[in-house]
């Protein structure tokens, strides 16, 4: 028998274990890598980047990426993206703020009028999407234009000033607060809410992707979207359910924005959604559409959160800051193109 035939018969091929290979074409094995590559340069580096309390630092500001970044990685992975992800998280938080100020004075009302604002803004990204088949570049670029004016535009019309009015004396603050912007330290280990919400979010949002039909469905419309509307897949609602998503993530980080600095700067938010973007590829999702990793997401927020933090703590030039960005950016590109040719490759 050859060689090659005996490594066929040991499960063997080219000398990969079945199980080594299945490893190497997993879409988050960059992000990972990297994570752990960032991790130990600012390990050596920065000594106060160990300590206990930057660890919750870290989680924290890995979280309020993270949490748009898991329906964003579900949206490109279905084969579109959002560029009004970063102003709509603004938008929740002012409409949330908003409402309760002018209109109720309880802050319950205004989260739930926020949940449904933010929600009718994904589905009609993803109405129009299927309506015209117009690019999602074009129609999510249209509603961030509108929703930067709207949002500057409503807040100077309503309070007279760039900001919203402090709502912390208002019926159900207290509680909102708890929910969204929270924190339990134990042990020197600071974890605010949005980890918790994070976290939640990405066990949703991966077995969504890799148990359901629905996963399927996303993965089908991402790769082509004829051959999925010729097997029957849903495409339109598959895609406007994805906006949804992305609503939805929008509403609970505007609504920790407002319930930890009680105020909100209608100009904020412009510009996030391509860090949104930037940690979805990092964690292996390509713009082509069609494959990519909720986990991979996660890592490359967390990824995010060690490098702006331990930065700091290196006491280097933040200005460095976004070309690392762009470095990973490119890097993960490459490396998630190349990972996905040997996936389709298979064994040789």
């Amino acid at each position: 028998m050859s060689t090659p035939d005996l490594l066929a018969h040991d499960g063997l091929v080219d000398g990969r274990p079945p199980a080594l290979r299945r490893l190497l074409a997993r879409p988050e094995l960059g992000s990972l890598i990297a994570a752990v590559a960032v991790f130990t340069v600012f390990a050596v580096v920065a000594e106060p980047f160990l300590r206990v309390s930057s660890l919750g630092t870290v989680l924290y500001a890995a979280s309020t990426i993270g949490i748009m970044a898991v329906p964003v990685s579900l949206l490109m992975i279905g084969g579109e993206f959002d560029l009004s992800a970063g102003v709509l998280v603004t938008t929740a938080a002012l409409t949330s703020s908003m409402v309760s100020y002018q209109f109720t004075a309880v802050t319950w009302v205004g989260v739930l009028v926020s949940l449904a604002t933010t929600l009718a803004i994904g589905g009609f990204n993803g109405w129009m999407l299927g309506r015209t088949r117009l690019p999602s570049f074009i129609v999510t670029l249209g509603t961030f234009l509108m929703l930067t004016g709207a949002n500057l535009g409503v807040t100077k019309a309503i309070s007279g000033t760039v900001s919203t009015k402090s709502i912390s004396d208002m019926e159900g603050f207290a509680a909102c607060r708890w929910l969204f912007a929270s924190e339990v330290t134990v042990g020197g280990l600071t974890v605010k809410a949005t980890v918790w919400w994070w976290l939640g979010l990405l066990v949703v949002g991966s077995w969504v992707l890799l148990r359901t039909r629905f996963g399927n469905w996303i993965f089908a419309v991402g790769g082509d979207a004829d051959a999925a509307r010729a097997v029957g897949v849903p495409v339109a609602r598959t895609k406007t359910l994805l906006y949804l998503g992305v609503g939805f993530g929008a509403w609970v980080l505007g609504q920790h924005l407002l319930f930890s600095f009680d105020t909100v700067q209608s100009g904020e938010g412009v510009g996030n959604e391509l860090i949104y973007i930037v940690a979805a590829v990092i964690g292996g999702c390509l713009i082509t559409g069609g494959y990519g990793s909720v986990v991979g997401s996660a890592l490359g927020a967390l990824i995010f959160g060690m490098a702006s933090k331990g930065i700091i703590y290196a006491q280097w030039n933040p200005d460095w800051f976004k070309f690392f960005l762009g470095a990973m950016l490119l890097l993960a590109a490459l490396l998630n193109a190349y990972v996905k040719r040997r996936a389709e490759r298979g064994p040789r």
